[in-house]
């Protein structure tokens, strides 16, 4: 029964912070990014860093949403080390966002929906558990799973529309 609390307790938590990161990803999609939103929360609890793609914006093909979260992190928190830290992000990270969080050494990687093009935790490739990644990533999928690709992909149909 105990056991049972703490799961819908964890889950509960999970989708709040997902609702967060779904958030940022609109706002992100409202000035012409690619809707994915991410935050970062440390071992406590606390928003560290919530922020969406800026790629376009900043003209940076390394503005990613977890990239940027990353990045606000280890200022924040003054240590590239982020094992207390979990960051959630609308998508499944690509081969450059799974880089950095594997170096930031994250302590959990949270996510909203597969990427079929991109997707390296699980869906094309697994960096985290091959063997070229020094740090064992745990890994929740599927929170707000339908939202997270509904999001997307109603941005892309409107982004097709216009051209």
């Amino acid at each position: 029964m105990l056991t049972q609390l703490i799961n819908q307790n964890l889950y509960h938590t999970h989708r709040y912070w997902m609702a967060k990161a779904l958030f940022f990803g609109q706002k992100g999609g409202e000035i012409g990014e690619i809707p994915v939103g991410a935050v970062i929360v440390d071992g406590q609890g606390n928003l560290i860093a919530q922020t969406a793609n800026r790629k376009e914006t900043n003209q940076d093909p390394t503005a990613h949403a977890e990239i940027l979260a990353i990045r606000t992190a280890t200022q924040i928190l003054h240590t590239w080390n982020l094992k207390d830290c979990t960051l959630y992000v609308t998508l499944e990270p690509c081969p450059m966002c799974t880089g950095a969080i594997i170096q930031s050494r994250l302590g959990l990687l949270v996510y909203g929906c597969d990427d079929p093009k991109s997707g390296a935790i699980r869906t094309v490739l697994n960096l985290p558990d091959s063997y070229c990644s020094n740090h064992r990533l745990a890994v929740i999928s599927g929170i707000y799973e339908n939202e997270c690709r509904q999001g997307l992909q109603k941005w892309f149909a409107k982004r097709r529309q216009k051209v």
